[in-house]
C-alpha cells in the first residue's frame, strides 16, 4: 500500500496538493494524522532547506515517503521581503490579514511599476532513496488594496500579470493550475511519474 504524508498542518495547503497527488497514492496523510511530531521548527537559511527540514522530519518520524511545500513571497522593492518569514511577516503568531497589513503599509506610496514580486513554491521529497525538489514561480505585483475572496495568505493583494486577477480573483481550479504551488505539483507529479512508471 503506497502512502505519502504532507508535512503540513494548513489545510488549504494539505488540500491544494492532496487533490493533485492522490491518484498515485493509496492514502494521502498530513501532520494532523501524526499530533505526535509537533511544531517542526523552520530555522534553515534558505527555502529549499526550510521545506526539506519538514520533509525529513515527518519522514523520520513516520517512515513513510513525505513531501514538503515552503512559499516565500518576494518584493524587489523591498530587497526581498517578507522572503522566509513570509508566512510570519508581522510576528510569530500574525494572522493573514496581519501580514497584508504591514506589507501594504510597508509599500505604501509606491507606484504601480514599482510594486513587482512573485511566489516562489519549493516541493521536496524525501523517501531515503529518491530525496529531490522542484520549484515553481509565478511573476506579479502587490495591489494597492485587497481585490477577490478567494484563495488565502497574501491571495487578495497578489496580481498576476499574466492572467490580469488577483489570485484571490481566480476560480479555485485555475488556481490549483497556475500557482506558483500548482506548477511546482505539476512538476512534483512529472518527477514522482519517472520514478514510478
Amino acid at each position: 500500500m503506497k502512502k505519502i504524508v504532507i508535512a503540513s498542518s494548513n489545510k488549504y495547503k494539505v488540500s491544494e496538493i492532496s487533490i493533485k497527488i492522490q491518484k498515485f497514492y493509496d492514502e494521502v496523510l498530513s501532520l494532523k494524522d501524526f499530533p505526535e511530531i509537533g511544531e517542526i521548527i523552520e530555522n534553515g537559511k534558505t527555502i529549499e532547506e526550510n521545506s526539506f527540514i519538514k520533509s525529513r522530519t515527518a519522514f523520520h518520524h513516520t517512515n513513510i515517503a513525505s513531501i514538503a511545500d515552503d512559499t516565500i513571497l518576494e518584493v524587489d522593492k523591498l530587497n526581498g521581503e517578507p522572503g522566509l518569514f513570509t508566512a510570519r511577516y508581522a510576528g510569530e503568531n500574525a494572522s493573514y490579514e496581519d501580514n497584508m497589513a504591514k506589507l501594504l503599509q510597508k509599500l505604501d506610496g509606491i507606484d504601480d511599476d514599482l510594486r513587482t514580486a512573485r511566489f516562489r513554491t519549493i516541493i521536496s521529497f524525501v523517501d531515503g532513496i529518491n530525496d529531490f525538489y522542484v520549484e515553481g514561480v509565478i511573476e506579479g505585483k502587490i495591489l494597492k488594496s485587497k481585490v477577490g475572496n478567494n484563495g488565502f495568505g497574501y491571495d487578495p493583494i497578489f496580481y498576476s500579470t499574466e492572467f490580469d486577477l488577483s489570485l484571490a480573483e481566480m476560480d479555485s481550479d485555475v488556481k490549483n493550475q497556475v500557482s506558483h504551488r500548482g506548477i511546482a505539483i505539476q512538476k512534483f507529479i512529472k518527477k514522482i511519474s519517472e520514478l514510478n512508471p
